[in-house]
């Protein structure tokens, strides 16, 4: 898709689908000249996950101060900016729309147009950023496999262009990160899950203990319900039989490498089926060091997955969607509502391996 220009275009975004109150600018789609994150895990972890509510009104306290520090901090006043860009779903209703009213409040204020994001396309787009002074990152090349893992969500993407995708499954229950934090509630580990996980993995054996993989043979989907549910059995058992400490690192290694094997077979299976010239590794859980590691080393085409700070939710990745879409000609009146269950973008049935490659062949 021809989306080159030689004027710079800064779009200012936002980001509340949860509980980040975020905002930044970012230029051309690729160079981030601001980049701010509010976290409210602090405030959440008494409650061992995100309490709704007050992640809503928190949003409501922290966006004001936020969207000034973006500015200040790219440099830049609202004469410098081309458009705002907000996460319209999916998300938490409330979270979503504290951001989506705060970002129309922006638009009407200063005439700037407005693009309402899909959050899981603001994810994918996070590969293509990097921080100002940073060497920029290879542009992944189309077609793409994109596997998405985070919190709410986990996802197998086919992505044949900009904006040409096509779902080819995702999970039947738990998402990966929903099933970490779960966990990590469970081994008595802090919130969010899974960076406790990881940081207790560490110092554990991830063979100690044989979980099971549901690997679903025949489709592209995936289940971590019965994974968490071996766990709390194994837990419940050893607390009930043994004397001596629940051994915490074991069980998170052990728990850890079963998502990360199943996540790691499905992905490259895919891109080896749908000859993929690549796979792109987003959310909150492609953090994971091992997730990283384990999938470079079994991929056989380049993997692509942003720093760990565009892995948890930003207004960095939205702005890069953004980009992309405001090249394209997206303008967006402002009746537009929140969709907190929006589906995966513009989702089409997964295709046939020998159809994509006669669409392929034809495209060259």
């Amino acid at each position: 898709m021809g989306t080159q220009t030689a004027r710079r275009i800064r779009i200012l975004a936002l980001e509340s689908s949860c509980d980040e109150t975020a905002a930044s600018v970012v230029e051309n789609g690729r160079v981030i000249l601001s980049h701010v994150v509010a976290s409210q895990a602090a405030l959440h972890s008494q409650y061992g996950g995100v309490f709704p509510e007050m992640a809503a009104r928190q949003h409501l306290r922290t966006f004001y101060p936020v969207v000034e520090q973006a500015l200040k901090e790219a440099h830049v006043g609202w004469k410098d900016i081309d458009a705002l860009a907000v996460t319209r779903g999916p998300g938490l209703p409330g979270s979503l729309v504290v951001g989506v009213n705060f970002a129309k409040g922006l638009a009407l204020a200063t005439g700037l147009p407005l693009l309402g994001i899909h959050h899981l396309e603001a994810h994918i787009y996070a590969t293509w950023l990097h921080f100002e002074g940073a060497r920029p990152p290879k542009v992944p090349g189309f077609p793409l496999v994109i596997l998405i893992v985070s919190g709410g969500h986990t996802e197998l993407i086919w992505m044949k262009d900009h904006f040409q995708y096509r779902r080819l499954g995702g999970t039947r229950d738990d998402a990966a990160g929903e099933a970490f934090d779960k966990v990590a509630r469970l081994l008595g580990l802090g919130y969010p899950g899974g960076p406790e996980i990881e940081r207790a993995a560490k110092d554990g054996n991830p063979r100690a203990f044989d979980f099971p993989r549901a690997r679903l043979p025949g489709t592209w989907d995936f289940s971590f319900s019965g994974l968490k549910t071996a766990v709390l059995r194994t837990v419940q058992t050893w607390q009930k039989t043994r004397r001596d400490p629940l051994p915490v690192a074991d069980l998170a290694a052990s728990f850890q490498e079963a998502v990360v094997d199943v996540l790691v077979e499905k992905t490259v299976a895919a891109a080896l089926e749908y000859g993929a010239q690549g796979i792109v590794l987003v959310g909150g859980v492609a953090a994971n060091q091992r997730l990283r590691t384990r999938l470079k080393e079994a991929a056989t085409v380049p993997v692509y997955v942003p720093p760990r700070p565009l892995c948890t939710d930003n207004a960095s990745m939205v702005a890069a969607a953004a980009y992309y879409r405001f090249v394209a000609g997206q303008r967006d009146d402002l009746a537009f509502d929140v969709l907190p269950t929006w589906p995966p973008p513009e989702l089409e049935p997964p295709p046939h391996p020998e159809a994509l490659a006669a669409e392929n062949g034809a495209d060259r």
